[in-house]
This record gives structure tokens, sequence and C-alpha cells, in this order.
């Protein structure tokens, strides 16, 4: 009698074990990414990074997060929006040059939250005359429903004099 009670108890178990196993989970909704679209709006971004920094109004930079940090050659890198924004505005007293971006590769994480951009630069001076160009790499993070760059750096192409 006790070792049928035993193996009663046991198939209760093991049937309670089961029941609770069974239940059937939703899958996942797979996240569609479009990777052109992404690849658009980063470029976007750049664009605006130019226009802003062209017209000198660095205050209303809206390209980087607030904890950002990027790294530029030759110097230490800059930590946060307002330390890379006083550098830019910085550089823009000693000079009238133009820059322009182009995004030439993105690459998308699985759900979309970050972006990788790899892209080229231009500068040039008040005739239009190139005088610095090269590539750089920024990394973005989705906050708020909107990329935000979060890390970036550039190596130029020029050689050194």
């Amino acid at each position: 009698m006790k070792n049928n009670l035993t193996k009663t108890l046991l198939a209760l178990c093991f049937i309670s074990l089961m029941a609770c196993n069974t239940e059937k989970k939703a899958p996942a909704e797979a996240v569609v990414i479009d990777k052109e679209a992404i690849k658009k709006e980063i470029q976007a971004k750049e664009n605006e990074f130019a226009e802003t920094y062209n017209s000198g109004k660095l205050k209303e930079i809206g390209y980087y997060a607030a904890d950002a940090k990027t790294f530029y050659q030759n110097r230490a890198p800059l930590v946060g929006r307002d330390a890379i924004v006083a550098f830019l505005e910085e550089d823009l007293t000693n000079n009238t040059n133009k820059i322009s971006f182009t995004t030439n590769e993105v690459f998308v994480s699985n759900d979309g939250a970050q972006v990788v951009e790899l892209g080229y630069y231009k500068v040039t001076d008040s005739t239009d005359a190139p005088i610095n160009t090269g590539n750089y790499m920024s990394l973005f993070e989705k906050r708020d429903g909107k990329y935000i760059c979060v890390r970036d750096m550039s190596a130029s192409d020029m050689p050194l004099e």
C-alpha cells in the first residue's frame, strides 16, 4: 500500500509538472529592420549635423547624446555633449571651414536599437577647396524613438605633413 501511495504521489507530481510546463509561450514578434530606411535616417542626421556646424549655431546641435563620447585625432576623448559642443565652438572661432558627411554603410542590431555607421567626411575652406577628408565610425542608440550618437571617431586620409 505504501508503495502504491508513493507511486500515485509521484505520478501526480509528474502530471502537475507537465501541466505547468505545457503553457505555450507566444512567439516573439519579429522586428522588421528596413536597413535602407535606417541608412537614410542616419544620413539625414549627418546632414543636420553638418548644417548646424556650418551655420555656427552649435547650441542647437541634437546629434549627440548627453553621455556621448567622441574621439578626435591627437587629443584625449571628449566626454559628454557639453564638452563636445565646446570643442566644436572653439574650432569654429579659428576657421570658416565647411564640413559634409556621407553615410557609406550601416550595421543595424537585430532589434534595431543600435546602429553602427561607417562614413566619409570632407572639410572645405571658404573657396570650397578640400582641406581635409577622411572616414568616420559612429554608434547610434535609439532613445525616445530616435537615433542619437553615443560614440564616434574619425581618421583623416590626408598625408601627414
